[in-house]
């Protein structure tokens, strides 16, 4: 493996544990803190896709995920104050969810790659952005999954609850991944800046 993918495998490893944690801890009422720690796997996605090419980007997902995945195996074993530090059905939901959106972001950056700078990024980070959220929250949360994990409570996401306070009545879960891909949309925005800054440090030390 060349050693100049290290960081983005690193720092993709890093970002999916963090999540997997940070997410079932509440922010307020309707976030979770992982949806500020998430996205930032589409960050490091994108920067070694324009920078290194889509296999690069694709054998980065493929590595993160991996070590991600057995990271949160552990998790599962370790036990906190609420039972395991990473359940069974977020592990699930996070390698579904993580594998499906990175690898369409990969594909949909590659087919804009000659665009504007910004367009590629954009994009692809929005749609698996929206993808991720759907999966994941349906999969980790909801009520009808419960035979993944049966000894898991969850009940407490399928709370019927005005969505975001003020919709329609759903269950809380709903109302975490809608406030949940709103931040995501923000923060795929907000990490153009850095996004551009990095590549072009690394395109600089790649010429």
């Amino acid at each position: 493996m060349n050693t100049k993918y290290l960081p983005g495998i690193l720092a993709m490893a890093t970002v999916v544990v963090a999540s997997n944690i940070l997410v079932q801890f509440l922010f307020g009422n309707w976030l979770t803190w992982g949806a500020f720690t998430y996205p930032l796997a589409f960050l490091v996605t994108d920067v070694m896709n324009r920078v290194y090419g889509v296999q690069a980007a694709r054998r980065v997902v493929f590595i993160g995920f991996l070590v991600g995945i057995g990271c949160s195996l552990v998790g599962t074993q370790i036990m906190g104050e609420f039972g395991p530090l990473v359940t069974l059905r977020i592990a699930v939901g996070s390698g579904v969810a993580f594998l499906t959106a990175q690898l369409l972001d990969v594909a949909i950056f590659d087919r804009l790659r000659g665009g504007t700078w910004w367009q590629a990024p954009v994009f692809s980070s929005i749609i698996g952005s929206s993808v991720d959220t759907a999966l994941f929250f349906s999969i980790a949360f909801s009520g009808t999954l419960t035979w993944l994990e049966p000894g898991n409570d969850v009940s407490w996401a399928g709370e019927m609850l005005p969505m975001l306070g003020l919709g329609p009545v759903v269950p809380l879960w709903v109302s975490l991944a809608v406030a949940d891909w709103g931040v995501k949309l923000a923060i795929a925005l907000a990490a153009l800046i850095p996004f551009r800054v990095i590549t072009r440090k690394l395109t600089a030390q790649v010429a």
